[in-house]
């Protein structure tokens, strides 16, 4: 059974790469789409009206400056909205692959093209959009579609996945959007950059799904900045402000003492967090095996990548771990907050083939997050802790050495590795 047969709009050149979901774990997700196609048949549209409650926003990225803009609402009216809206629930919740595509499946996409520059915009679409982000729960709409909705399922490795899509004519809220006093602030105030926008929406509470949100609506800023922001874009530059923000604060507190090590797991992902002695350091290395969504390669050979910042932080993107980078960076330094400690950090991310579909960067933010909550293992040095620890990873250890810069900047200080440490 080929996936690609069954979705309309599923790309050809990504057979390979969802290879899991067209066998055996696909057949659920089959299921489920065929089940949610069939609400079409007592889809509630007169009129080409169309009622439900809206949790969530979509920014695209494609023919920027001019970008489809769209707002998230479940297919079916009586769903509980906020079920589909992207955040720490869905961790807490252990959604597994199967129930995040679900919920993302069973999302309308109604969108259309839009420029990209909203400062003054409130009315029309646009304005519906940007209300439905800023607000602090979902809300109600009425949406008039200019076609019938089809299934566009493109995940990808920072947003999950997006279900059915279709052109929207107009738009209206039935309901009050309760916006948040601080959101009403940063709204108001056009002279705060939005580097210090997100900084200080972080400081009141918010959690970075809800300012990733705020963010790509361009509603936050100075004036002349405010724009629309893609969805996949928005994630990761907020991930990134909000660490930057948190990393000035790490490095102004003393050093950890000894090695701590903690691990996590989640849908196919294993994350072994090393907490170092020294000043701030942070690197995350991915290894990723063979039948993985990102390593479809049907040999044996295992794709590993990393990225690597030094006391000053990072001044170029993470290419090779892309959002992965920002978001598990995020987890560990909102650890140290906590703690008002500084060390040297190194997150190793192993991705099995039970990871069989992207579900997003969340996850990773999530898992490392809520790694700390778990059991630590305590070690006297961190030559001792690698060794014992590496003997679970799936990648020798020279390998491991050799792609990482903690690990050479470590191997260099000779009483560290040595016999008598």
């Amino acid at each position: 059974m080929s996936l690609d047969k069954h979705l309309e709009g599923f790309e050809p050149t990504l057979q390979d790469k969802r290879k899991k979901l067209a066998k055996e774990k696909s057949y659920a997700i089959l299921n489920h789409i065929k089940d949610t196609r069939k609400l079409f048949d007592s889809f509630p549209i007169k009129e080409n009206l169309f009622g439900s409650t809206a949790p969530s926003v979509f920014v695209g990225r494609s023919n920027y400056p001019n970008v489809s803009t769209g707002i998230l609402a479940p297919l079916n009216p009586e769903s509980d909205a906020s079920n589909f809206a992207t955040s720490s629930d869905w961790y807490h919740k252990n959604l597994q692959i199967e129930d995040i595509l679900q919920y993302r499946i069973g999302l309308l996409n109604s969108n259309r093209s839009m420029p990209v520059n909203v400062y003054d915009v409130w009315d029309g679409f646009v304005g519906v959009q940007r209300e439905v982000a800023i607000s602090a729960k979902p809300v109600d709409i009425e949406l008039s579609l200019a076609n019938k909705p089809k299934l566009d399922f493109s995940p990808n490795n920072i947003t999950a996945a997006i279900g059915f899509q279709a052109d929207v004519i107009s738009a209206r809220i039935v309901d009050n959007p309760k916006v948040l006093k601080p959101v009403e602030a940063t709204l108001s105030d056009d002279d705060l950059d939005a580097r210090g926008a997100i900084s200080f929406l972080y400081k009141k509470g918010l959690d970075v799904y809800d300012i990733h949100r705020i963010f790509s609506v361009g509603a936050m800023g100075l004036r002349d900045q405010r724009r629309l922001v893609p969805t996949r874009w928005s994630i990761t530059a907020v991930d990134d402000m909000v660490g930057k923000s948190l990393h000035k604060q790490v490095c102004t507190f003393s050093n950890i003492d000894g090695v701590t090590v903690w691990r996590n797991s989640y849908i196919g992902n294993t994350y072994w967090v090393f907490l170092i002695p020294g000043t701030w350091e942070f690197e995350l290395i991915e290894i990723k095996s063979p039948g993985s969504v990102w390593n479809p390669s049907l040999s044996n050979q295992i794709w590993i990548s990393s990225e690597h910042e030094g006391y000053d932080g990072r001044a170029s993107y993470a290419k090779e771990t892309a959002g992965a980078y920002y978001a598990a960076r995020l987890g560990v330094l909102e650890h140290l907050i906590s703690i008002k400690k500084q060390c040297k950090c190194l997150v190793i991310r192993e991705v099995s083939d039970a990871y069989w579909a992207p579900v997003g960067v969340w996850q990773i933010r999530e898992s490392v997050r809520n790694a700390f909550r778990e059991e630590p293992y305590h070690f006297d040095n961190f030559h001792t802790a690698l060794n014992q620890i590496s003997i679970s990873l799936s990648l020798p250890l020279d390998t491991l050495k050799s792609k990482s810069t903690i690990l050479t900047g470590i191997q260099s200080k000779i009483a560290d590795f040595s016999p008598h440490s």
